[in-house]
């Protein structure tokens, strides 16, 4: 099943550059550096975002909510002003110009590069250069993703639920199963996990919706799971509230591990399933005056 949103009664959202501060912020708070999820959390809670505010998806596939497109922006600004590094794992930190960093000169900062933007942006078109227009959006993570999770809303039920399979093998599950058949409790499928020398089964439940994924699923999940296991593991092409990462870990109850459209794209090209990944070098080109001397 496909979920929607009505975007007609969306709640407003605080534009990217309102959670710049409250992202910097709790990056700090973090310890000073955070994976993305990490971030979004303590800055969605510092700002206040609401459960509705977390439901209103970005785009039509919904991988990720309206608020996470925004933080992403938030996080892009603050490594351009030289706030904030992130590594290739994805876990950013706080440099040491952003931990000295007020807000007023955050902001100042970030007025002053989008100006110095938008300058080489004009110069660029009066230059005709070809593809003038598209530096600020390739700092979008992910054209390829968007375009990877409308492939994947394309699939039946039953093509996912083998997707998932495949993945989870090339993770290193083994003896991985989808049942194949509905009315099985809200359980599409298990494995089995090998830890060094412990192993343990692991069931799933596959959600291809284009929005996000509230707490009552993730406890339906855990119901179903009653009896079998107390490993679970929630596949969804959208995106995750707040309130259902909450849920997933809620002290007392059986953990369930969340993996949303973002790291559901991740996973597929680690795998390279689906996703052809090609290596570029690129080459940093000065010129050398003093060379030429000789030939003046």
């Amino acid at each position: 099943m496909i979920g929607h949103y009505n975007r007609v009664t969306a709640p407003k959202i605080p534009q990217y550059h309102e959670l710049m501060w409250p992202a910097l912020q709790a990056t700090k708070e973090l310890g000073g550096s955070a994976t993305v999820s990490e971030m979004n959390e303590r800055a969605m809670a510092s700002a206040g975002i609401t459960e509705e505010q977390q439901a209103a998806p970005h785009g039509e596939d919904g991988r990720m909510s309206e608020v996470e497109y925004r933080l992403h922006w938030a996080r892009t600004y603050l490594k351009k002003i030289g706030a904030l590094e992130n590594s290739a794992r994805g876990v950013w930190a706080v440099t040491d110009r952003g931990r000295s960093m007020s807000e007023p000169e955050m902001r100042a900062g970030t007025k002053a590069w989008r100006d110095s933007y938008r300058e080489r942006r004009l110069a660029r078109r009066a230059s005709q250069v070809a593809g003038a227009e598209g530096e600020e959006e390739e700092e979008v993570e992910g054209g390829w993703k968007d375009q990877l999770i409308a492939r994947l809303l394309q699939l039946p039920p039953d093509g996912f639920e083998r997707l998932a399979q495949r993945i989870l093998r090339e993770a290193g599950f083994v003896n991985v199963t989808v049942t194949g058949k509905s009315g099985d409790g809200g359980i599409d499928g298990a494995g089995t996990y090998r830890l060094s020398l412990v192993s343990f089964p692991v069931y799933f439940q596959c959600k291809r919706y284009k929005g996000t994924v509230t707490p009552g699923v993730v406890r339906d999940f855990r119901g179903a799971m009653a009896g079998r296991g107390e490993k679970g593991l929630l596949i969804t092409t959208g995106s995750f509230t707040r309130e259902a990462q909450a849920e997933a870990t809620r002290d007392g109850a059986p953990p369930v591990e969340l993996i949303d459209g973002d790291r559901l794209c991740d996973l597929l090209k680690e795998f390279r399933l689906g996703v052809e990944v090609r290596e570029r070098i690129e080459q940093d080109v000065t010129v050398n005056p003093g060379f030429f001397d000789e030939y003046q």
